[in-house]
């Protein structure tokens, strides 16, 4: 699973830069991934492109990964997550924990555990 590991600290790293292209490379193009802000899900990568948009320009969140978990299939990562407002502003500052489930070599499935 270290290759997983690489793809997620990847993952990461471009979602911290708003790569959005370079993050969804990563995620089969029916890709689960739950909406941390409004709650359900979003699918496929329209779905995480548009969510994300959304947020970005509600909110300006960061999410470094701490640690890895592997069970199978399934990864979990200890996240420290920053959120501030578009001003600077400290909303959250907290740890929390993020799953996913890969199918081949890409992730299918992102839940918040």
């Amino acid at each position: 699973m270290q290759a997983e590991h690489q793809l997620l600290t990847e993952l990461y790293a471009a979602f911290n830069a708003r790569d959005i292209d370079r993050c969804l490379v990563g995620m089969r193009p029916d890709v689960i991934w739950a909406n941390g802000m409004e709650g359900g899900n979003v699918h496929g990568h329209e779905g995480v492109r548009n969510y994300w948009t959304r947020q970005w320009k509600l909110v300006n969140p960061r999410v470094d990964p701490q640690s890895f978990q592997t069970d199978g299939n399934r990864v979990t990562v200890d996240v420290h997550q920053v959120v501030r407002t578009l001003d600077g502003t400290l909303i959250v500052d907290q740890m929390v924990k993020h799953a996913f489930t890969f199918e081949g070599a890409l992730v299918k499935i992102f839940e918040i555990a």
